[in-house]
């Protein structure tokens, strides 16, 4: 088992050699400043509830399609369909809202806050 020493000179650890940035598979993720360390895990969060809306619409229209007529599972198949695409629209207009507000009218990107 092999320690990591953050004082060494192992530039493999870091984004670009410098420190303040942690290299891993997933990209450079920011660990010393948490506005984009926030920025960062948000980013994968909205990315992984896209990804599972869009399989719930896959799912849903799978279920509409082999429904063979029983009312009960197309049914089902309709409401999981308007739920996941209302999940997806409320996701979309969560963030322009929260950028509307944060940046628009509050003005947060003063602060390290936005672009």
């Amino acid at each position: 088992m092999a320690a990591i020493i953050i004082g060494s000179n192992n530039n493999t650890l870091w984004c670009n050699g410098q420190p303040g940035s942690l290299n891993t598979a997933i990209g450079c993720i920011p660990i010393f400043d948490q506005t984009q360390l926030l920025s960062f895990i948000l980013k994968w969060v909205v990315g992984i509830a896209g990804g599972i809306a869009f399989l719930l619409i896959v799912y849903a229209g799978f279920m509409i399609m082999t429904a063979q007529g029983n009312p009960e599972r197309l049914k089902a198949g309709q409401e999981l369909l308007t739920s996941a695409i209302s999940g997806l629209i409320l996701l979309i207009l969560s963030i322009f809202v929260l950028r509307f507000i944060g940046i628009d009218i509050l003005g947060l990107n003063r602060f390290g806050f936005g672009p």
